[in-house]
Formats: structure tokens, C-alpha cells, sequence
């Protein structure tokens, strides 16, 4: 079974930047997108961004232009840097596999344990 960790929350002033890791624990084959989601207290999960075997990227509005989505296959690591971070911007940040494959074995919706994000004012 893959497993998703992920990396890099913390506490961070408004204007700051913090840089997200999500690591998977094997080398996942026809990835068709893996995904950054975020959930606050109190709120619904929500998309922030995701990227595609082909690279193609798509943003959440609130987050365009401030966030990057990345993947570095070699080191089975998607990456979201966030900068001019907001205190809307706290919760707890996600990585998600939405499809891919194992030695065969198809894999959807893998969620890694989430990394905490605070954003002070």
C-alpha cells in the first residue's frame, strides 16, 4: 500500500511563505493528477490545487498567483509553495493521489495524514 506523508506546516506571519512536501513511500506509476486540499475549523474540505501527469496545474481563485503546485517525480515529492500567505489561508493541508498505479494495482484517493498550516495577522 502507498502512503502519503506530508511535510513543511508551521507558523508563519501574514506576507510569509511556507513550502509544502508530500513525499509518497513508492514510486507511483500513470499518475493521472495528485492533488493539495485544504479544511479549516469549522469548514468543508476544499480543492487548492492540483496538477496533472502532463503538468497542467489548476488553482482555487483564492489562492492564484500566490501558491505554485510542482511534482518532482524522481523524488516521488509534490510540492506547494505558498507565498504572501493570509490568515484565511490557515487549516490543515492535505495531499491527495486522485489516480495512479502500483506494480498494477490501481490506486484513487489516497490522503496523506495533513500538515498544519497557521497564518498569524
Amino acid at each position: 500500500q502507498v502512503q502519503l506523508v506530508e511535510s513543511g506546516g508551521g507558523l508563519v506571519h501574514a506576507g510569509g511563505s511556507l513550502r509544502l512536501s508530500c513525499v509518497a513511500s513508492a514510486t507511483i506509476m500513470n499518475i493521472n493528477a495528485m492533488g493539495w486540499y485544504r479544511q479549516a475549523p469549522g469548514k468543508q474540505r476544499e480543492l487548492v490545487a492540483t496538477i496533472t501527469g502532463g503538468d497542467a496545474t489548476y488553482y482555487h481563485d483564492s489562492v492564484k498567483g500566490r501558491f505554485t503546485i510542482s511534482i518532482n517525480n524522481a523524488k516521488r515529492t509534490v510540492y506547494l509553495q505558498m507565498n504572501s500567505l493570509k490568515p484565511e489561508d490557515t487549516a490543515v493541508y492535505y495531499c491527495r493521489l486522485e489516480s495512479g498505479s502500483y506494480f498494477g494495482t490501481v490506486l484513487k484517493g489516497v490522503w496523506g495524514q495533513g500538515t498544519q498550516v497557521t497564518v498569524s495577522s
